[in-house]
């Protein structure tokens, strides 16, 4: 009898698990677009409204939200001039903001977040800085609860819903396109020297086609052997080796003791067997903020190669600078390595990038 119950008891949660699993992708693919649209207008990260919503919300089921539209629990507050409702919560009878529909929720939770003082510093982190996001909600007094954080970035990774925070800005970037001179545009040629075909924008923000070369990722050879020791070093604290042209990344794998799947992701590949060339290889993950504010782009060099030279991390990076993995910096411009740019770098769009990454 106690095993019947016990495995009606494991049946029970598997079913109750799935069952939240299903509403919170329902909640997401809801809402998911107003989270990005709010990230643009106010610095939010999306990853964050989400979890908040779906945390706060209950999935959208709880009463605050189904009947006021309030997904976020903000309460009144003596600013408040809008419509009220009158819920429970950590006292009786407690005032809460209402709102004629979903949007203006949203949009009000921003803005309770970016005009309050005790909030600001939150807006000087990364984007996708979730735990610090999390804490700093928790530390500024958002949430009663002792383990807001945790649950916040549980839900966060159960989720994945930093790749919302990077799709807004992409999108944000998409709108914001930096535009090239004439006199900027470059003339490259791919490996074998076969024409690939890139877009680049121009002052008057038309697209135009020309024919480019492929940018290697890897280690000049003239500068290889005076540049990196032999063995494991370290750059940026993160552990790393100069692998020889001709290695195989499955062999490496198997000598560090790591996974092919995590060697490639420590190191942003896509997966290829045998290195073209000399390669900078890191054996464990980089930092998301470089050892210096900025690098300033050499010629033939790519948002990859950068990314290893510094030891940091592409998604930051990319975070940075507002920029996508398929745009190339030019020559002289400043990539910023440990904080948000000034200025977006100007960069070309490359059409076919499908090798930038890939160490070919």
């Amino acid at each position: 009898m106690k095993r019947i119950i016990f495995l009606i008891t494991i049946v029970f949660l598997q079913l109750n698990s799935f069952a939240q699993k299903e509403k919170g992708e329902a909640y997401i693919a809801k809402y998911k677009e107003l989270a990005m649209a709010e990230m643009q207008r106010s610095g939010v990260p999306a990853a964050i409204t989400l979890a908040q919503g779906i945390l706060e919300s209950q999935y959208g089921e709880s009463d605050l939200c189904v009947q006021s539209n309030n997904h976020f629990g903000i309460k009144c507050k003596t600013e408040w001039t809008g419509e009220k409702v009158y819920h429970d919560d950590d006292a009786k009878h407690e005032c809460f903001r209402s709102y004629p529909d979903a949007e203006s929720s949203f949009r009000d939770h921003s803005n309770f977040l970016k005009n309050r003082p005790y909030y600001t510093s939150l807006f000087l982190l990364d984007a996708t800085d979730v735990e610090g996001w999390a804490y700093g909600l928790k530390k500024a007094g958002y949430a009663t609860e002792k383990d807001y954080p945790q649950k916040l970035l549980k839900v966060i990774n159960d989720y994945n819903l930093n790749e919302y925070s990077l799709l807004a800005l992409q999108k944000q970037t998409d709108k914001t396109n930096i535009v090239l001179s004439e006199k900027t545009k470059e003339t490259f040629a791919v490996k074998e020297n076969k024409p690939v075909t890139k877009i680049v924008q121009v002052e008057e923000k038309e697209e135009v086609e020309i024919l480019t070369k492929q940018s290697s990722p890897t280690i000049n050879k003239e500068k290889r052997s005076s540049i990196y020791p032999d063995g494991i070093f370290t750059i940026n604290h993160s552990k790393v080796i100069l692998a020889k042209e001709g290695n195989s990344l499955l062999a490496l794998a198997n000598e560090y003791n790591i996974s092919l799947s995590n060697l490639l992701a420590f190191n942003e590949m896509d997966e290829i067997n045998i290195l073209p060339t000399d390669t900078l290889i890191f054996i464990e993950k980089k930092l998301k903020k470089g050892a210096s504010d900025f690098h300033v782009t050499e010629a033939d060099e790519t948002l990859h190669s950068i990314c290893q030279k510094e030891g940091v991390r592409m998604d930051a990076v990319l975070l940075y600078n507002k920029i996508q993995s398929n745009m190339q910096p030019i020559k002289g411009e400043k990539i910023y390595l440990r904080s948000p740019a000034p200025s977006i770098p100007k960069t070309i769009v490359v059409k076919d990038f499908s090798r930038l990454n890939s160490g070919k």
